[in-house]
């Protein structure tokens, strides 16, 4: 894989960052949106646990989901399709030589 520079493990700290902060905001509003009623109408005991169960579950799979498409779309982003790294491109567009 080889060395990666400061900066490289800087970007990836912050994604990873972003992720993690990103998908438990996501979490949050899908267990209150999904077992919000629990906690402002006085439901049944069978109805209560089964908005909780289904509300927990909303928020894991919210978060796993929002965490892996982040980190997945970041690992590729400085790939081109043979998986090499991209090169920096020209200053300016359409001049591909450096004498040009």
């Amino acid at each position: 894989m080889g060395n990666r520079s400061r900066a490289d493990r800087d970007a990836v700290t912050v994604e990873i960052g972003y992720a993690v902060v990103t998908a438990l905001l996501g979490a949050f509003l899908a267990f209150g949106a999904v077992a919000g009623p629990v906690f402002t109408f006085e439901l049944r005991h069978p109805a209560r646990g089964l908005l909780l169960l289904a509300g927990t579950a909303a928020a894991v799979l919210v978060f796993v989901s929002r965490t892996v498409h982040v980190l997945w779309r970041f690992s590729y982003a400085g790939e081109n399709r043979r998986g090499e790294r991209r090169r920096n491109q020209p200053s300016q567009p359409g001049r591909t030589r450096p004498d040009s």
